[in-house]
């Protein structure tokens, strides 16, 4: 019965949002609270897994309050204002190689392994050339998610570590016989750039404009732009990321530190500082909101052992007689699997009792954790309630989140075959 609750939870969330019947924070809080209490789960300890999943989260919240904040005081100072029109200039106000240009720059920023850090830094340059050109912000919120997907495979990510921390295993086994299904999977989002670009060019046409971006400012924007200051925010925020990917001090800490200090820096009178502040006041509020409503909601589905549940369901609706498809029907669920579980949930707990399983039937357990890179909260994780970063994305981009997944799911479903046949054509994974 816990399996039952479980996936009515997931499937009850995706409807009430994608339907638009209630917001994604209530929904988040309100839905599992509903069917943990069906599902006899005390008060008591539902408030304690409650209270467990804020606890999860908070350095995330903590991270993406002041993550937001730093970029958008560089954005506000106008650090990015010479690659967004440099970027602008070349494109001659193509949304065609626009929406091609976002994608390649995505992948480029997401050697890193960090969706959040990508998300703000592509995001923050190219917003307001999607502005400017009225392009559809589902575009660029969808194709930004697309392109981390195929990168997020590098062995250095989140999602890589666990699958080699659970599979007892390294790189060399994982990620290099995935590497042909990466290249295959980056094609693939360039070949849907190409597709929405054209589309977005149907529908706007190609702006031919010499685009001077200052003059496209409110004054009050202008007030707030430091073009003298550029060299030195540039310094700091090259130092931000190098620090950021080298692990020094956390994440969290790092942009508290960061974002006092681009505070200080840019705006020293201290109504300045509270201008920005209060102009980012509400994008900041409703991400960090939702960063802790999903702690709420992950919370409840793992304290109450319904993702345990959901997990062993899924194993046992697999056929002896068809072990061996095993692998292949990993990778196939692997993307829509993001939208059930966590990727603590999945790596640690489903990809045991998968690979367990793939043993029982003489398959290669390894095969079960290159399948699962190939969508599982890699290619899925843009999509996901169950992602802070995800969050930052749609609000960053000033997308709802049920409109951003209708809009990419099946392009992300996409790549997620792609990746599946050119892994079994190379080899990664066996029929």
């Amino acid at each position: 019965m816990l399996a039952f609750f479980g996936f009515a939870t997931i499937a009850l969330f995706l409807v009430t949002i994608i339907t638009k019947r209630m917001s994604v924070i209530t929904a988040l809080v309100l839905v599992p609270i509903i069917f943990a209490v069906i599902a006899g789960v005390p008060m008591k300890d539902l408030a304690e897994m409650m209270l467990g999943g804020i606890k999860q989260v908070a350095p995330t919240g903590i991270l993406l309050v002041f993550a937001v904040l730093y970029f958008a005081i560089m954005l506000d100072a106008g650090l990015f204002d010479p690659v967004i029109v440099f970027i602008i200039r070349q494109v001659k106000g193509d949304p065609l190689l626009v929406v091609i240009g976002t994608a390649l720059l995505t992948m480029i920023v997401h050697l890193d392994g960090d969706g959040t850090a990508t998300f703000m830094i592509v995001i923050s340059a190219f917003l307001p050339i999607y502005k400017e050109l009225k392009m559809d912000r589902l575009v660029l919120a969808g194709i930004v998610a697309l392109a981390v997907g195929p990168m997020h495979l590098v062995p250095w990510s989140g999602t890589s570590a666990r699958a080699m921390a659970t599979l007892n295993s390294n790189a060399t086994e994982l990620f290099n016989p995935n590497i042909p299904a990466m290249i295959g999977g980056a094609l693939w989002v360039i070949a849907v750039a190409y597709i929405l670009g054209r589309r977005e060019r149907k529908r706007l046409g190609v702006v031919h404009l010499d685009y001077d971006h200052h003059t496209s400012l409110t004054d009050e924007q202008r007030s707030l732009r430091r073009p003298k200051l550029i060299l030195v925010n540039a310094v700091v925020t090259v130092s931000l990321i190098v620090i950021l990917m080298k692990g020094w001090v956390p994440t969290p800490v790092l942009f508290i530190i960061a974002s006092c200090m681009a505070l200080l820096i840019n705006y020293p009178k201290l109504k300045d500082q509270q201008k920005v502040m209060k102009s980012h006041g509400s994008n900041i509020f409703m991400v960090s909101s939702m960063i802790f409503a999903a702690g709420i909601f992950s919370g409840i589905l793992t304290g109450s052992k319904m993702i345990d549940a959901m997990a062993s369901a899924l194993v046992s609706l697999i056929p002896e007689q068809h072990a061996s498809l095993l692998p292949v029907l990993t990778a196939i669920t692997s993307m829509p699997s993001s939208l059930l579980f966590t990727p603590d949930a999945y790596y640690f707990g489903v990809v045991p009792v998968l690979s367990e399983a793939a043993q029982h039937y003489q398959v290669n357990p390894l095969e079960i954790g290159r399948a699962a890179l190939l969508g599982q909260m890699t290619v899925g994780f843009p999509l996901s309630p169950l992602t802070a970063s995800t969050f930052l994305l749609v609000g960053l981009c000033e997308v709802d989140l049920g409109d951003h997944q209708k809009f990419v799911f099946k392009w992300a479903m996409g790549t997620t075959l792609v990746m599946t046949l050119v892994a079994l054509l190379t080899g990664s994974i066996h029929l």
